[in-house]
């Protein structure tokens, strides 16, 4: 939870430059499989979307400012992505601009926001155009 309200605040912070957008996947660490011995929910493994929506409330609670997105039960998106179990992604213009590693490690919010930062920077900078007559 601490890493989705960091996301949240960045959100907050660039929401003038980017849209945000969560992606609730499949359990990583569902009570009735693998378990986290630091896991601040209890959450079995979905079974069918209806569990999987549930699910999904809990990360809305989280970060209830972003706009969020479920997951088929097929994990379409977490297989296209490659997300599992979390990844932060800039897609701009259907392109990947950004990939971030896999979770947990590879979950850098600074990452994320240097990127942010830079772009911002180039959006504000006057573009110097060069005419040869």
């Amino acid at each position: 939870m601490a890493r989705l309200r960091s996301f949240q605040r960045l959100a907050a912070h660039f929401v003038d430059i980017a849209d945000f957008l969560l992606v609730y996947i499949e359990e990583a660490h569902p009570s009735d499989g693998w378990v986290s011995s630091d896991a601040a929910y209890n959450i079995p493994k979905h079974q069918c979307l209806q569990d999987r929506l549930r699910a999904a409330q809990l990360m809305r609670e989280g970060a209830p400012d972003c706009p969020l997105a479920v997951d088929t039960m097929d994990n379409a998106s977490s297989a296209a992505y490659g997300a599992y179990f979390e990844r932060l992604y800039i897609i701009q213009e259907q392109k990947v601009m950004y990939q971030g590693g896999r979770g947990p490690e590879g979950y850098k919010i600074s990452e994320l926001r240097s990127w942010l930062d830079q772009y911002k920077t180039r959006l504000q900078s006057p573009s110097t155009v060069v005419i040869q007559v």
